[in-house]
């Protein structure tokens, strides 16, 4: 028997389990389809596990730093198996509380099997999951995206590991070896340095981070540095082979690398191959991603892409905020619920969560100068961490704090903070864009010392213009 539902959502990632709730407490009848864990990557082998581990780093870390703070201790040894299940306890915790909210929300069916689409039944949509059969009204589409591992000679001769094999490691590493040097690279390259591994990175860009400023690279470069992490940047491999303890990763220039494991971040592929989508002809672009207009509606009506996999935005909070559009944008009262309807208003913000840690929103320097160099007025103000005293007194002192304003309407374009707590400070700017109120406000705002937040009026007092170039 095929059951039908107001609602099918495909993919259980951050977009998909609130929005079920919310559209089952409206009244709907909501089929919830994942064919792997609930949580999607983030709860499962994203932000979960990963910062969970990361505070372990850090901890270790700050042990070694003891002496610095005249804090005398013995000799600092990680138990990585420890570590480990400690983060996996923490992942199977939320996936537990998840599975539990769904379970006991009244109109929400939890349907395990990949789903995809078989067609159309008039103007319902048919859909298979596992051996389900079931139509919908509407159909939401939330099933993110993969690790991507590009095509090297060699390896297929060789055990290689992705984001999930990295988390699902039960012993340390002797050396491990990282294809990639942006985001993911970099924080779990620190992490694995800092539980005792060698880490090398192998970063085919001029430098880190390729889409951050050129001195928040070199920032990054610094710290790493500092902390026992071989880069290799404009580095390129020809081949890699299997040596008798490992792997080696040999260079145009027969140079080579050998290391005990091989770690690819190297980008993230559309999970949207299996969606059968055009037996209901849903357009995706080259690389498998949805396109959607700025309330994230396919080109077929009934059909929405939520998430990552709409290459809106690949973080958490972006696909959380996906689900809030559809909500406001299928609400009769949407206009008492104060959320933007357009994903196109929304600012990109995000996190990189290295010790210290990145946050950025809106323009970056460079594309600030590039709007100088347009005729458009920008105003500009930055500091570094080692002049803040809460990160002097704190002993942590890597960073920056850039604040760019619109000279004209006085609205904050963009900013980084990069350093101690970036990552929440980030939000407080994020959150205030969002209102489009003038800088000015802010600027005569009253801060709490000592802490780096403080030094937000101070440096909007501290706005130059950025002359084109």
């Amino acid at each position: 028997m095929t059951k039908h539902y107001d609602t099918a959502i495909i993919g259980s990632g951050q977009a998909a389990p609130a929005l079920a709730v919310a559209l089952a407490r409206r009244g709907e009848c909501v089929a919830l389809i994942e064919g792997a864990q609930l949580g999607g990557s983030c709860v499962n082998a994203g932000c979960t596990p990963t910062k969970t581990l990361r505070k372990s780093a850090r901890v270790a870390h700050m042990a070694r730093r003891a002496g610095d703070f005249g804090v005398q201790t013995g000799e600092i040894t990680v138990d990585f198996g420890a570590a480990m299940a400690r983060m996996r306890e923490r992942v199977d915790t939320a996936r537990r509380g998840l599975t539990a909210w769904l379970k006991r929300t009244k109109n929400v069916d939890i349907i395990e099997g990949w789903g995809a689409f078989e067609g159309r039944d008039g103007e319902k949509f048919v859909l298979t999951a596992g051996e389900t059969r079931l139509t919908a009204d509407k159909v939401y589409i939330n099933t993110g995206t993969r690790a991507f591992t590009p095509t090297v000679r060699g390896l297929d001769t060789i055990p290689h590991l992705d984001n999930v094999g990295l988390l699902a490691l039960t012993e340390l590493p002797r050396h491990l070896i990282i294809v990639g040097g942006s985001y993911i690279g970099l924080e779990m390259g620190q992490i694995f340095r800092r539980l005792g591994a060698e880490v090398t990175i192998i970063n085919s860009a001029p430098r880190l981070a390729m889409r951050e400023d050129a001195d928040v690279s070199k920032i990054i470069q610094g710290f790493l540095d500092d902390e026992g992490v071989t880069v290799v940047n404009n580095a390129s491999i020809a081949k890699v082979e299997p040596t008798r303890d490992g792997v080696s990763l040999i260079m145009p220039d027969g140079f080579s690398f050998q290391g005990s494991h091989l770690f690819f971040a190297t980008g993230r592929s559309a999970n949207s191959e299996t969606l059968n989508l055009n037996s209901v002809g849903v357009y995706t672009d080259e690389r498998g991603f949805i396109r959607t207009n700025a309330q994230l509606a396919t080109n077929v009506p009934g059909i929405w892409a939520l998430g990552d996999i709409n290459a809106r935005g690949a973080f958490t909070h972006t696909s959380y905020h996906d689900h809030e559009i559809i909500l406001a944008n299928s609400d009769e009262n949407a206009g008492q619920l104060h959320q933007w309807k357009d994903a196109d208003q929304r600012p990109t913000t995000y996190a990189m969560f290295t010790d210290p840690p990145l946050g950025r929103v809106g323009m970056s320097l460079a594309d600030a100068q590039d709007a100088a160099n347009d005729g458009r007025s920008i105003l500009l103000a930055d500091m570094a961490m080692s002049d803040i005293s809460r990160a002097k007194e704190e002993g942590e002192t890597a960073g920056l704090i850039r604040l760019i304003v619109d000279g004209e309407t006085e609205q904050f374009l963009g900013a980084t903070v990069f350093g101690i707590a970036g990552d929440e400070i980030i939000s407080v700017l994020s959150n205030y864009m969002a209102t489009g109120a003038s800088y000015r406000f802010m600027q005569q705002a009253l801060p709490v010392h000592p802490t780096v937040a403080e030094l937000l009026p101070t440096l909007l007092a501290n706005l130059k213009p950025l002359a084109a170039k």
